[in-house]
């Protein structure tokens, strides 16, 4: 059986959150960190409340949880269609917990993740753009 894992993300310009001058660390190690899970053969669907919100009005679990506690809920881990993890970004090792991938399978840009940063394009201003490469 092939694993599905969605991710429901808060509002963003785009998942990789590398758009404008400060970026967080953890938007792009986890963007790579999904990655990881793909090339594995998990089936990765990242859905954006900006983007996508059609995504999250047709999950009534999502509705209910964000009923709830608003867009403090976000983002929400849902593995095989349980909902695993809400409110943070989990790491890679509980990734690979949650779809049984296996822990060994991480490659050297994600092990070391400060210099998988250093080659992401970053927008100085706005947001990405489908020519920026960011997105």
């Amino acid at each position: 059986m092939t694993t599905t894992l969605q991710i429901y993300d808060r509002p963003m310009c785009c998942s990789t959150g590398i758009c404008g001058p400060s970026v967080d660390p953890v938007l792009p190690r986890f963007a790579a960190d999904l990655d990881v899970l793909r090339k594995a053969g998990v089936i990765v669907d990242r859905y954006n409340l900006a983007q996508q919100p059609q995504a999250f009005v047709e999950n009534a679990e999502i509705q209910t949880l964000m009923a709830s506690a608003g867009v403090d809920v976000l983002p929400v881990t849902v593995v095989n269609g349980r909902v695993v993890s809400r409110g943070l970004y989990p790491s890679l090792e509980l990734l690979q917990q949650w779809t049984g991938v296996a822990g060994n399978t991480v490659p050297a840009a994600v092990a070391s993740p400060a210099k998988s940063l250093l080659s992401l394009p970053v927008m100085d201003q706005g947001c990405c753009s489908e020519s920026s490469g960011c997105c």
